[in-house]
């Protein structure tokens, strides 16, 4: 299952938003207003929304100042978040978050529209940074 974020400007340089997303505890500035915990630990975060089991992200990947790649923890749920960064001027960027995920058929029914909302909110609240 293949998941994308509209592309949003954030008026941030490339170098500054992707330096913002490398630091795991400003994910708590752009997480949706639902979500009950958010832990940083390391090279990961803990987080879960109301309703919604905990998920854990680990930092899998950077590519300096374009792009991020974040994975599950768990070896039972297998996805990754890229969050990829383009400059657009000096003091701005656009950025657009992508989620893969390999699920079965009833389970990806299930988490399409709230994974499709949760990651258009992160990207509408990097935008308003």
């Amino acid at each position: 299952m293949n998941l994308e974020s509209k592309k949003t400007v954030i008026n941030k340089s490339q170098k500054e938003f992707f330096e913002f997303l490398t630091d795991l505890n400003n994910f708590e500035k752009i997480m949706p207003e639902n979500t009950d915990k958010f832990e940083v630990d390391g090279d990961s975060f803990l987080f879960s929304l109301k309703g919604m089991p905990e998920i854990r992200l680990v930092v899998k990947e950077k590519q300096e100042f374009d792009k991020i790649i974040l994975g599950a923890a768990s070896s039972k749920l297998n996805f990754t978040l890229t969050a990829n960064i383009i400059e657009v001027t000096e003091s701005s960027c656009e950025a657009q978050l992508l989620f893969e995920g390999d699920f079965n058929p009833m389970m990806a029914m299930m988490v399409k529209k709230p994974l499709q909302n949760f990651i258009n909110t992160l990207s509408s609240n990097a935008e308003n940074l």
